[in-house]
């Protein structure tokens, strides 16, 4: 096994020859401007495009270009050496056709729909201006109004360099809403163009059915943890996953997506139709809960696996049942080191909420789970700190996540170095810190290998340790600033764990003297996992040239380990 100090010296040697690590040959983005990364003989002046760039003391560079539309070509010189990078800039607006015609994919719907009788669907096209559009379908045609601009959001990942505004095109947007009474397939909808006296139909891309409301299909998730999100793809925000078996009603569908009667929507891949056509209802009486060594489960007994929703604040915990009516008239609830106590109400005919008030702010995880109709809600005690100061983690377990390994190498420094070798080094000077403060330490993985995102989220969920750490290094979008921008940022996702990212976040600039990026929420795998407080760490820019330099040296990467255990032990002892 090769040494950390060995593979971080030879990581951060000085290049005698020039060396491009991104843009990519034939890159192709959207942005504005691009970011040139690379490293050159630190005692040669480098040129690009005639300018010269500014660099690290190890010759490494970063500097942002601005792009035209087309092909942007760039020349580095440094000494004899030479190079050239071409980069495509492409128009994210549609592509527009000349004369009467429709922009090319603008039509929506795009795939095939269902709806429930009475409810609007909407339709949209892009076409040319000043242009008649309408659209038909039988024994109905609708008008689509211009829209005097197209607003447009951009991707999430804009956040991150704080460009995350909404921006307005002049792009001729034609847009209608209807609703339809008739129950069946109507089909493709026809949509119609008049401009100057020419006309051009064109088909749609998806048919359009209306469901028979008292013949509603019935499905089953047959998914571990069914995901459940806001919307039909993947664009849109996650909700509490499903437990496998849950039961419910299908309203709508959208190409492989399906509407469940409670609102959320799930890819069709994730369940199985069952033969019943009966809406699923569940009635429920008695409540029941057990102690285990490290957590309280209670059970909530059910005549059919409903749809939940869970949602945490300080010191508590709610647990929403949907399609269930209250027969309750008794819970047994004994004394619990965590649960001081449950109420409940039924919010709506077929809606409950049990609100879990807890002895503590902080909590630990949860889990849920059906044992045939039974919901089994499983909520984790908090650790307790060890009275042995020398060992204030015994007892503790801290999973460590290496991110990335193997084929999938991450981000990359100005010479190369993948980040998958940065987080594993500094991955295993932390688990030698924590066990030396008595912390059982586990690695998603110790050597160069693949591992996917689901195995690295199975090992939070079986092991379920006290705090989970997923440990990356940056990078940024094409449109980011990679010369100028550094710093150490902390993502969570659960209540559970926003105390922990941002106390360890703020242990470690101030400890470090290092700038912050920023605490984030994000939907990321690694923060999703509920059954332990779960945080992802990004511990500096990769494609920084001289944070990069930072990151890589043995030195700082010991001191950046001790202080993780440091604040650590700092934040448990809070507790």
């Amino acid at each position: 096994m090769i040494s950390s100090t060995l593979v971080l010296t030879n990581a951060v040697q000085a290049q005698e020859s020039l060396s491009i690590v991104y843009p990519p040959a034939g890159h192709e983005t959207t942005a504005e401007q691009i970011f040139i990364i690379g490293t050159s003989p630190p005692t040669q002046e480098l040129l690009i495009n005639g300018q010269k760039i500014k660099r690290s003391p190890q010759g490494h560079f970063a500097p942002s270009f601005p792009l035209r539309l087309g092909e942007n070509t760039f020349t580095l010189q440094a000494g004899s050496q030479e190079q050239k990078v071409t980069v495509s800039r492409i128009s994210s607006q549609p592509i527009m056709t000349t004369g009467v015609a429709f922009a090319e994919g603008s039509l929506t719907p795009a795939v095939d729909i269902a709806r429930l009788p009475g409810e609007l669907i909407c339709f949209s096209a892009i076409a040319s201006p000043n242009a008649q559009v309408s659209v038909r379908l039988p024994n109905k045609s609708l008008t689509l109004s211009a829209q005097p601009e197209l607003v447009q959001l951009p991707p999430n990942s804009a956040v991150l360099i704080a460009e995350n505004q909404p921006t307005t095109t002049e792009i001729s947007s034609y847009q209608g809403c209807s609703s339809f009474a008739t129950i069946g397939n109507l089909g493709i909808p026809q949509f119609e163009i008049s401009l100057d006296g020419k006309q051009k139909t064109q088909p749609g891309t998806g048919a359009i059915a209306i469901l028979t409301p008292d013949n509603l299909q019935v499905i089953e998730v047959i998914a571990d943890r069914g995901v459940a999100r806001t919307g039909p793809s993947t664009n849109y925000s996650r909700l509490t996953p499903l437990p496998k078996g849950t039961r419910a009603s299908v309203t709508g569908k959208e190409g492989e997506w399906l509407r469940l009667d409670y609102g959320a929507w799930i890819k069709a891949s994730e369940t199985q139709p069952i033969a019943s056509k009966v809406p699923p209802r569940s009635l429920i009486r008695s409540i029941t809960s057990r102690k285990l060594p490290n957590a309280t489960e209670i059970i909530f007994p059910l005549q059919i696996p409903v749809p939940v929703k869970v949602h945490q604040e300080d010191q508590k915990i709610t647990l929403t049942l949907y399609n269930t009516t209250a027969q309750t008239d008794t819970i047994r609830l004994d004394d619990d080191p965590l649960i001081q106590r449950l109420d409940w109400q039924q919010v709506d005919p077929t809606t409950i909420a049990y609100t879990f008030h807890l002895k503590t702010a902080q909590q630990s995880g949860y889990d849920l789970r059906y044992e045939g109709t039974s919901l089994i809600f499983s909520l984790r005690h908090p650790p307790q700190p060890s009275s042995n100061s020398s060992l204030p983690l015994q007892g503790i377990k801290i999973l460590l996540d290496p991110g990335h390994g193997g084929s999938e190498l991450g981000a990359r420094g100005p010479n190369g170095y993948p980040e998958k070798e940065m987080n594993l080094v500094i991955s295993r000077l932390l688990e030698k810190d924590l066990q030396k403060l008595g912390a059982t330490v586990y690695l998603t993985r110790n050597s160069d290998r693949d591992l996917s995102l689901k195995e690295r989220m199975t090992a939070i969920d079986n092991i379920k340790p006290d705090l989970a750490i997923s440990i990356h290094y940056n990078a940024l979008p094409d449109a980011g600033d990679a010369e100028n921008t550094q710093g150490i940022s902390t993502f969570w996702y659960h209540p559970q764990a926003h105390d922990f990212a941002v106390f360890l976040h703020n242990y470690l600039v101030t400890k470090l003297n290092r700038p912050s990026y920023g605490v984030f929420w994000n939907n990321l795998a690694l923060t999703r996992p509920h059954s332990a407080p779960s945080i992802l760490l990004e511990l500096g820019f990769a494609i920084n040239p001289w944070e990069f330099e930072w990151i890589t040296n043995p030195q700082e990467q010991k001191r950046l380990s001790n202080a993780i255990a440091e604040g650590i032990v700092e934040y448990l002892g809070r507790k």
